[in-house]
């Protein structure tokens, strides 16, 4: 898998991150985890990840659009494999018509449902606090949180803060 994200996710070029942090180099974890190999190499991995670590959650989610294709990913190989865990989505705005929903996939999840939220890569940790923030307020109790890549600039920490443990794939240090 890291070979994999090497070669389609990391450039090695000046950017600018969602937090408005400048960066040497940039990690785009979408275009290794919606090819079909990277899609279920995610899945099993973090599937794995998830079961040894927060064996009694019960759903994987996570801010929209980083977390949508890995919790997508988790949820099918949890399936195939006989251990389901249900996916579901934060919105970042509440639905702008219908219900108004800031979760798609709650109704699945009942009160108190244990759950980890997923991200594709940590740096301030802001998305993941954003979707534990909300999983929170819509009743959920998320007891960890998954990430393929951890930049290691701090995000982990904040994360844990809010009482919520972190594990990852990979660090910034496996990556060129």
């Amino acid at each position: 898998m890291l070979a994999l994200l090497i070669e389609r996710s990391y450039a090695k070029k000046k950017v600018v991150l969602s937090s408005g942090r400048e960066s040497d180099f940039y990690i785009d974890c979408k275009k290794t985890v919606l090819l079909a190999e990277g899609h279920w190499l995610t899945g099993r991995l973090l599937f794995a990840g998830v079961r040894a670590d927060f064996p009694q959650a019960v759903a994987v989610g996570g801010l929209t659009m980083g977390a949508d294709p890995i919790a997508s990913a988790i949820a099918t190989v949890s399936f195939v494999s006989g251990h389901p865990l249900h996916a579901f989505l934060v919105r970042k705005e509440p639905k702008g018509h219908g219900t108004g929903q800031w979760i798609e996939g709650l109704t699945a999840l009942p009160a108190g449902s244990k759950v980890v939220i997923v991200e594709d890569v940590v740096t301030t940790g802001a998305s993941t606090i954003k979707a534990i923030e909300r999983a929170r307020a819509e009743g959920l109790d998320p007891i960890g949180a998954f990430t393929l890549v951890d930049r290691d600039e701090g995000g982990r920490e904040a994360i844990e803060a809010t009482k919520v443990t972190v594990r990852s794939l990979f660090k910034r240090s496996d990556f060129p």
